[in-house]
């Protein structure tokens, strides 16, 4: 099984401390790598985590305040460097181009890597590919800023025993898949009797913002939400002057979500000890884990649950 994982490579906000870089989110997820929001130091982040940058396919900046994509220029450059071969996307709010090609090309080097750049101007499905589809929503935080959703594809599973009990095996299986049903063993075997529909996980990525219905939207039963926390409710003035959330009302836009885990980040630098953010979410909701940098946070494939009756 490929690796299912949150790799968590900053998460400071607007300033970063002795302990914590500036924000960086990469999930590695079914041969995909998936980049959000790039801070300052992000390159670095990757030595330390002992991951190699061209495992990055897919880059995604939430929007253009610096703590968000300062470090998209290097990653690009990296990317460049280690000459890798497969296409880098890129996601971004379409208002910010201009900020996307400063970044991009803000020093001389001779760019060989295939950069598909996709600027989103409305929300929705932003990209629907073979294995993921890839969401969009526009959030509260002042400027133009994007809370992302990927979901992976559902998958089919079969029942092995049923299908042996029907002599179902090789050829037929394929047989199967393309027709939906076949004669097996004296009768016509429909592929719904012997097999069900394993639904795709899906995470979502709220990072900056006020509350707002939208971020609840694209979180809704999500496997994961990495959401900020920039403050807590003893500073929820700041937050709210600041178009940001603080721990406890991220943990409501996860309950409201029915979301399975919440993943906080992006800490104001006035809070020494994340821990503070992950006590005061739990309250509300207790599958709550405050990341840090270099924590890892895997996400298997649960078994799939085969329908009733089967």
């Amino acid at each position: 099984m490929s690796v299912r994982d949150l790799v968590i490579l900053g998460t400071s906000s607007q300033q970063p401390t002795r302990f914590r870089n500036h924000g960086a989110y990469l999930i590695r997820w079914n041969d995909e790598g998936f980049l959000f929001d790039p801070g300052e130091g992000t390159q670095r982040q990757f030595i330390f985590a002992n991951i190699a940058p061209p495992v990055v396919t897919r880059i995604f900046v939430s929007h253009f305040h610096g703590d968000h994509c300062l470090g998209l220029g290097s990653i690009l450059m990296r990317l460049n460097l280690d000459q890798v071969t497969h296409p880098i996307h890129c996601y971004y709010p379409a208002s910010g181009k201009k900020f996307f090609d400063r970044l991009r090309y803000g020093t001389i080097y001779h760019e060989h890597i295939h950069v598909v750049e996709h600027p989103v101007y409305k929300e929705g499905i932003v990209e629907e590919g073979d294995n993921f589809s890839i969401e969009a929503v526009f959030l509260d935080h002042g400027v133009d800023n994007i809370g992302w959703r990927i979901t992976e594809k559902d998958q089919r599973k079969f029942d092995n025993a049923k299908l042996k009990g029907f002599g179902i095996q090789g050829p037929l299986v394929r047989k199967l898949i393309e027709e939906g049903s076949i004669d097996a063993d004296g009768r016509k075997v429909n592929i719904d009797e012997v097999s069900w529909i394993r639904k795709g996980d899906s995470i979502a990525v709220v990072i900056d913002t006020k509350m707002c219905a939208e971020a609840i939207e694209i979180s809704k039963d999500a496997l994961i939400l990495l959401c900020e926390s920039t403050y807590l409710e003893t500073e929820r003035d700041l937050a709210e002057r600041n178009n940001h959330l603080t721990a406890k009302q991220a943990a409501e836009i996860a309950k409201k979500a029915n979301v399975k885990k919440l993943v906080l980040t992006h800490y104001s630098a006035r809070y020494l000890d994340e821990k503070v953010f992950e006590t005061e979410a739990r309250e509300v909701f207790p599958n709550t884990v405050a990341a840090k940098d270099m924590m890892y946070i895997p996400f298997p494939k649960n078994p799939p649950e085969k329908k009733s009756g089967s």
